[in-house]
């Protein structure tokens, strides 16, 4: 049934984008591309960009179809139907959430101990646990507390990148950006590959699709709009950061190297404020993220895909009460034992197989969206081609990353077929299409 109470303008439906893209990731992960791409950072940037912007046809044809708030649960249920594959995905995607809510907290942390004259084991898990802990209890309490503010914390962080960039400007020096200073062309496919968690919320847009107005116009506008705007954003930040800091500096300080770019031009005064938006975007985020989580599951539970608890939801404030539970749980546990390159690696690999089979599904389904097939067979093979260039090369690198993403697949693919088959049907008397 078509919504008449569309709320949702262009300019908000870009702010949501903007807002799920520039969250905590650009904190988190700038350090990891100048490790690896160095001087080619802006580069790395500007394909994993490509990559995403690809993404985002297949996202804008599919939202205008079919307006959902399950966005991309929504897309590959069309596509697939109600089977192994959607299912596994489905439980794939929920895990992705859990993986950007750690990326978060322990970027949280890192720019935390900044604040702090000596640093610690106990003080870096125990900032992760608050930056986790703290807004879970918010949503618990009153889920619109951040939510109310989340266009103000947009505002702040995106102009306080604009001001970083600004005032940088005249501290660039360009041989630091010349070709000798560059990783290889493998080496620079790579970082924007594990960088590529930093474009990923551009997906929330398809998540409010039924809000918009006038959504076959504006939903692709808000969408190819927000990671434009985002790769635009990120590719001078980090021309400021690599033209502006030696590489042996941000090296030295890779987990919080956006607060040492503002340094040259601004000083300390610039790298405490840096570290003060970080704590306030990455704290942003994960409520954001872990109310997300929390619905998502509620939302593939409701349908049921997966067990009903997760259907349990607060009659006043519609908070999906052990949703919020789970996702902090095991937050906790991901974001406690792994490290930041593992974490950025497994999230993008992540949402780099979420996307590949969202382009597959939109390939599927292109005479009902009405979308070009020569564009989106490119959006799969090169969300493909990326995904498998980061497992490849990272294996050599960091082999624990790989094989924690790689078993959480294999995790989502039993649990379906075990729930699927046996549990579903008992419960909801369900089978696979």
């Amino acid at each position: 049934m078509e919504n008449k109470n569309r709320s949702l303008s262009l300019i908000e439906l870009i702010s949501i984008g903007i807002g799920g893209m520039v969250g905590g990731g650009i904190f988190a992960v700038l350090g990891e591309a100048v490790s690896l791409a160095h001087g080619a950072t802006p580069i790395a940037f500007a394909v994993a960009g490509v990559v995403a912007l690809l993404s985002a046809y297949s996202y804008a044809k599919l939202s205008i179809v079919y307006k959902s708030e399950g966005g991309t649960v929504t897309f590959i249920d069309k596509a697939f139907g109600d089977n192994v594959l959607s299912g596994s995905i489905n439980l794939m995607l929920w895990l992705s959430y859990l993986v950007t809510i750690s990326l978060y907290a322990t970027a949280f942390a890192f720019y935390g101990e900044t604040f702090f004259e000596h640093k610690s084991l106990l003080l870096h898990h125990g900032l992760i646990c608050f930056a986790i802990i703290l807004p879970a209890i918010i949503n618990l309490i009153s889920a619109s507390f951040v939510g109310k503010s989340e266009t103000i914390i947009v505002v702040i962080k995106v102009a306080l990148l604009v001001i970083v960039i600004v005032a940088g400007a005249n501290y660039v020096e360009p041989h630091r950006l010349s070709p000798q200073n560059y990783g290889t062309p493998l080496s620079i496919v790579v970082a924007g590959m594990i960088i590529f968690v930093a474009y990923e919320g551009f997906e929330l847009i398809a998540n409010s699709a039924e809000d918009a107005k006038n959504p076959k116009v504006n939903l692709p506008r808000a969408f190819y709009s927000a990671v434009l705007i985002v790769i635009a954003l990120y590719i001078l930040i980090s021309i400021i950061t690599v033209g502006s800091v030696s590489e042996e500096k941000l090296l030295d300080a890779k987990d919080y190297a956006l607060a040492i770019a503002a340094e040259p031009s601004m000083g300390h005064i610039g790298f405490v404020l840096v570290s003060s938006a970080a704590l306030l975007s990455t704290f942003s985020a994960i409520n954001a993220t872990i109310y997300g989580n929390a619905r998502l599951g509620y939302i593939v539970a409701k349908d049921g895909q997966l067990p009903k608890s997760l259907m349990d939801e607060d009659k006043k404030s519609k908070v999906p009460f052990k949703g919020v539970l789970y996702t902090t749980f095991f937050s906790l546990i991901l974001a406690n034992s792994i490290n930041l390159t593992q974490i950025a690696i497994i999230g993008s690999a992540g949402f780099l197989l979420i996307f590949f089979v969202v382009n597959v599904s939109a390939y599927k389904l292109r005479k009902e969206i009405d979308a070009n097939k020569n564009i989106l067979f490119i959006s799969c093979t090169f969300s493909f081609l990326a995904l498998l260039t980061l497992l490849i090369h990272t294996y050599n690198s960091n082999p624990k990353a790989v094989i924690i993403f790689l078993g959480f697949i294999v995790i989502s693919g039993l649990f379906e077929l075990i729930y699927g088959r046996y549990i579903r049907k008992q419960i909801f008397g369900r089978k696979y299409d």
